[in-house]
């Protein structure tokens, strides 16, 4: 299909984008074949954008998609949960409809693509299959699957493998780059939830020797590592080890910033998933009063890092630990307005962020992340200027997904969400 986005108002990703009124964009077999053609040939499918804004489809760089973001309810075995449902066929192919499910609610929220980080077994490589064949709707998928953990580990059992020795963390990242992941992932410390002490979350989970023998077989096989981190010892060995990007972050110094510097790293800022606990009142989170301690101590190392590392420059993504509690599939622009709120970025650093600086650092850049010729064609289009207030993503007029396009895409919002998160937009 071939079509021409007339009257368009673009806003092409790079960071020094200004709005570009009465362009025509054409698009062709899926990709952009001209930015600017002045009207459209014969053979196109015209569409007339009235002077809305067309920009690149975000990119979201820190997705589960096993979750749908509903505040837990508590009280349940997760490994016991994920052992049940795939203890039957029905039960898997359940699990695979929602995952696949949980991807298109990602796309019809204006991501067009998702960089996995934990997921249920497989399911993360053969939705993103699916999808790259044409056999469902959704977003480009950069998968992890199951994330290595450790016995009593960030995660273990659901999203991610418990592993008692280096020979079976190596498995697992062996496993994971025989089904074709794009990355691993390493479950280092844990997290608020799973702290036991006051003050105290992040703890070390993971032993710095399995951290750097997973980090070398995994870059021996042609693959990026990410890693859980959240707390400053577990960031510093994580770098010391060899991961390439750090996932939360903590409290920096002046050494942390220079061994992301020394090893080339980045940072993907996630601020979404510790806001509830933080800033929430406990009758509406359901915390416990430590949780929420804790998690405030989260909450400020990921911004103080972010802070550091864009003072530093330090490359820095932008990622919602989305299928966490509070934050839904559809929602990735609620973390643009924090990084702009609590870090200080501006609307265009955080709009550039999360199109063309994610697909530089997932190294994609070369076929998305701009409105730009010869790129895929993966665009949004909405009716106010994101630069101008970032709230405008909220609502998504168009998607297109490598040419496929999607008329008034739609989403079943979660009126709780929405009703609590919202207090902290403006």
């Amino acid at each position: 299909m071939r079509y021409a986005f007339a009257n368009a108002t673009v806003i092409d990703g790079t960071l020094e984008a200004q709005p570009q009124e009465g362009r025509c964009v054409l698009v062709a077999d899926g990709r952009i074949e001209s930015v600017d053609a002045g009207t459209a040939p014969s053979g196109y499918r015209v569409v007339d954008l009235g002077g809305r804004f067309l920009l690149p489809g975000l990119i979201n760089m820190h997705v589960h998609l096993a979750g749908n973001g509903s505040p837990k309810s508590g009280g349940k075995d997760p490994k016991k949960t994920v052992d049940a449902i795939f203890a039957t066929p029905v039960g898997a192919a359940v699990a695979h409809l929602m995952v696949a499910g949980f991807a298109k609610a990602a796309l019809m929220g204006g991501v067009t693509t998702v960089r996995t980080v934990g997921g249920l077994r497989d399911l993360d490589t053969r939705v993103r299959d699916e999808i790259a064949a044409g056999r469902r709707i959704g977003p480009r998928i950069l998968a992890a699957n199951e994330a290595v953990s450790v016995p009593g580990g960030h995660m273990a059992g659901s999203v991610a493998v418990a592993a008692t020795t280096v020979e079976e963390a190596l498995a697992a990242v062996d496993a994971a780059c025989d089904q074709n992941a794009d990355l691993v992932k390493l479950m280092i410390t844990g997290g608020v939830m799973d702290a036991r002490a006051k003050g105290e979350p992040g703890e070390m989970k993971m032993p710095p020797e399995m951290v750097r023998a997973c980090c070398d077989r995994a870059h021996a096989r042609g693959r990026i590592v990410a890693a859980h981190v959240e707390s400053p010892e577990g960031v510093r060995a994580a770098l010391e080890g060899g991961v390439d990007s750090i996932e939360h972050g903590a409290r920096p110094d002046e050494d942390t910033m220079a061994l992301f510097a020394e090893r080339g790293s980045f940072l993907v800022t996630t601020l979404s998933p510790a806001l509830p606990y933080a800033l929430f009142d406990r009758s509406v989170s359901g915390a416990s009063e430590m949780a929420q301690f804790n998690g405030k101590v989260v909450f400020d190392g990921i911004r103080e890092c972010s802070k550091a590392a864009l003072a530093a420059g330090v490359p820095v993504a932008l990622g919602n630990d989305v299928g966490c509690p509070w934050i839904a599939q559809y929602d990735f622009w609620r973390e643009l307005v924090y990084f702009h709120k609590y870090v200080g970025a501006s609307n265009a650093l955080a709009l550039h962020t999360a199109t063309l600086g994610n697909a530089r650092l997932a190294g994609i850049d070369r076929v998305t992340g701009s409105v730009e010729e010869g790129k895929d064609a993966d665009l949004v289009v909405c009716a106010r200027n994101p630069l101008e207030d970032l709230k405008a993503l909220r609502e998504v007029d168009m998607v297109m997904a490598r040419g496929i396009l999607v008329r008034h895409p739609h989403v079943r919002r979660n009126a709780l969400l929405d009703r609590e998160l919202d207090k902290f937009l403006d």
